[in-house]
């Protein structure tokens, strides 16, 4: 494999489980601190709607119309962690071309 096809490979090696930990991350903090703050109006939890809104909307597709907002936010992080793992998975099976 030619150079600029293996860090190509690393690249998204590195770039494509770490987007999926970064959301599921996210996804996690938005759910505790939902808990743990009382005022719907707090800044934090704004930041947390902002930030997660975009991972949600997919997943909102496709539970049916008028499921709760804490149990979407449960099931994009199910899927995006999910995700993280099957990603890790796929690119530890593959390995690094070129070698062996």
């Amino acid at each position: 494999m030619d150079e600029l096809g293996l860090r190509l490979y690393l690249f998204l090696n590195f770039v494509i489980p770490l987007v999926f930990f970064m959301a599921a991350i996210y996804l996690a903090l938005h759910i505790a601190f939902a808990r743990l703050v009382g005022t719907p109006e707090s800044p934090v939890l704004w930041f947390f709607s902002v930030v997660t809104g975009p991972l949600t909307r997919p997943i909102r597709r496709w539970l049916a119309p008028g499921t709760p907002e804490t149990r979407v936010r449960l099931v994009a992080l199910v899927v995006y962690a999910g995700l993280w793992l099957v990603t890790r998975a796929v690119f530890v099976g593959v390995g690094v071309p070129g070698r062996g």
